[in-house]
């Protein structure tokens, strides 16, 4: 396994076109890995490329990859990066073995995190009717998707509480009936976005039907519970939409200070 980031250079017309469109990204991610063939699908239990944008200012946005293979993002540095500064030592872009990170997780221990996702539920509108999958819009319902029980023991971790002389609230509540996990756990959400987009269905050569992803970004502190099923939800993703830029989960050590990173 690999962990790759690339800088995209925003002022390329090419990284516009790829920032607008996740299917664009997606299809792009997935030429840097020339064993995978655009038919290719990883087995359910397999590790897969996952891949998510961070847009840390105006003008860095970061591309983060995680993959069984090694990339070759040559032709990303091509349309969006900086080609004519690639040197040996510098390709372009930044890749490092991920089995270091993997090996070490162990139960009890804590982490920054940082997870961009598509949290959605099932609905039914009225009686009768089939359940449909629908987005998360409101933050107090992405902050609860992602800290629902069975979830996190699924997933290996769980989001750390603040501890009380942190909370700016009793109990970390807003209301007595309706608590607000913003002010009890070391959780917060940094972005949201609405992506929409046609699916292309290249081989037909037309546009497919409109797609509609909502994600939203996640930032805080974890406790590993279960290391195998950490290493399973950062070597396969967390959630839908994995190949629109969601699902990939990146871990950091604690910073000395209480800013999350």
């Amino acid at each position: 396994m690999f962990i790759s980031r690339f800088r995209v250079n925003t002022a390329r017309p090419g990284a516009r076109k790829l920032l607008s469109s996740p299917q664009a990204m997606h299809a792009a991610v997935m030429s840097s890995f020339p064993q995978i063939l655009p038919s290719d699908s990883p087995a359910p239990d397999s590790p897969r490329v996952l891949w998510r944008l961070d847009q840390m200012a105006r003008a860095e946005v970061l591309l983060y990859i995680v993959s069984p293979g090694q990339p070759d993002l040559t032709h990303l540095v091509e349309q969006a990066g900086w080609p004519a500064v690639v040197t040996r030592e510098n390709p372009g872009w930044q890749s490092r073995a991920y089995a270091p990170l993997l090996d070490r997780l162990t139960a009890g221990d804590r982490w920054s995190f940082r997870l961009t996702a598509n949290p959605v539920h099932k609905i039914r509108r009225k009686e009768g009717e089939e359940q449909k999958i629908t987005a998360h819009l409101t933050p107090i319902h992405q902050m609860g998707w992602l800290l629902d029980d069975r979830r996190q023991e699924r997933l290996g971790f769980r989001v750390c509480e603040k501890p009380n002389d942190r909370r700016l609230l009793p109990e970390g509540t807003t209301h007595q009936k309706r608590p607000h996990p913003g002010d009890r756990y070391e959780l917060a959400i940094r972005d949201t976005r609405s992506l929409a987009f046609n699916r292309s269905r290249a081989a037909e050569g037309r546009r497919g039907k409109p797609v509609t992803v909502v994600t939203a970004t996640y930032e805080g502190h974890l406790e590993v519970t279960d290391p195998d099923a950490l290493r399973r939800s950062l070597t396969q993703g967390i959630g839908r939409a994995r190949a629109y830029g969601c699902g990939l989960l990146t871990l950091a050590p604690l910073a000395r200070s209480p800013r999350t990173t």
